[in-house]
């Protein structure tokens, strides 16, 4: 009976030890790390990987995520420089980069983060007066952020970006802003117009210009091509000229080597003398020396055309 006891107890034990031994184990996931405190002191911060706590020692003080983060805080009244009272709000992206610090360094840090976010902006607004204010949101987020980190390093929090997400001005303020913006639409509006009758007049002028510019160009063409037709005319008009001449020249040459070749007589010569002289006689001379040699032969011609004009059935 003692060995049965004995016996469920050790298995009693076992199973606990066992249970203990399962609890204890702790997984730690990619980008989160766990603050480790042994009986109330600070002992370590475990990484990603698997861990064993000593059990009723150890404990999980912080489970802290590694992350950029992201803080939206509610609007937040402001003064500027000229006492115009604004509604700011503002997103923070930050890092937490030491666990330890970010654990023991500041009682609720988001809540420290949020009241230190105010108070900067605040001051930083009260320099400004409203329309720098409006108009300077690179230069504000820029200051915010720098002052913001520094604050929060003991905190183990660095601050990445600072965002001022909206400025709400006053609704009096608003309704001259409107009224603003809506004259210099119109008048943006009147000068776009104004523009586009100047480019349509420009583009009528261009056309007219153009259409000119072809017109000349149209009758440049044509009197250089009545210019080409006159001069191609008087060249087929010389060529033909020309080949008639030398057709001319050539018959006469034929007929003097024919003549040559039936080697003519005396007679015939002075016949042909006198084709010639009545070749030269339709000219435009007014004076004609005619040789003593055809002489005779030309009486003799003058009196058989007398013969042949009297002869004439017509006369």
């Amino acid at each position: 009976m003692n060995n049965v006891i004995g016996f469920v107890a050790v298995i009693v034990l076992v199973f606990v030890l066992l249970v203990l031994l399962i609890s204890n184990i702790v997984i730690v996931q990619q980008s989160r790390a766990y603050v480790i405190e042994r009986l109330g002191a600070f002992r370590a911060v475990w990484g990603v990987g698997m861990h064993l706590k000593i059990p009723f020692i150890e404990r999980v003080v912080k489970k802290v995520s590694l992350k950029e983060q992201v803080a939206d805080f509610a609007p937040q009244p402001v003064i500027t420089k000229d006492n115009v009272t604004m509604q700011i709000d503002t997103v923070i992206y930050f890092q937490i980069t030491d666990p330890k610090l970010y654990t023991y360094g500041v009682e609720h840090p988001m809540n420290a983060i949020e009241n230190l976010t105010a108070t900067t902006l605040r001051n930083i607004i009260g320099e400004l007066e409203l329309d720098q204010s409006l108009t300077s949101r690179d230069t504000i987020n820029a200051k915010m952020r720098a002052i913001l980190d520094e604050a929060t390093d003991p905190w183990g929090i660095k601050v990445n970006r600072v965002e001022l997400k909206n400025i709400i001005p006053p609704r009096e303020i608003q309704n001259a802003m409107e009224k603003q913006m809506k004259a210099e639409r119109e008048r943006r509006e009147a000068i776009l117009q104004a523009e586009g009758s100047k480019q349509s007049q420009i583009l009528v002028a261009e056309g007219e210009k153009q259409s000119a510019i072809l017109k000349a160009d149209a009758e440049k063409q044509a009197a250089i091509l009545r210019a080409e037709g006159e001069k191609a005319a008087r060249i087929m008009a010389a060529e033909a000229e020309a080949e008639a001449i030398a057709k001319v020249q050539q018959a006469l040459a034929d007929s003097l080597k024919l003549l040559n070749e039936s080697a003519p007589n005396d007679q015939v010569v002075k016949l042909k003398s006198l084709e010639a002289m009545e070749k030269i006689a339709d000219g435009k001379a007014t004076k004609i020396i005619i040789p003593s040699e055809l002489q005779g032969l030309a009486g003799l011609a003058a009196s058989a055309k007398t013969v042949f004009d009297t002869e004439d059935p017509k006369a």
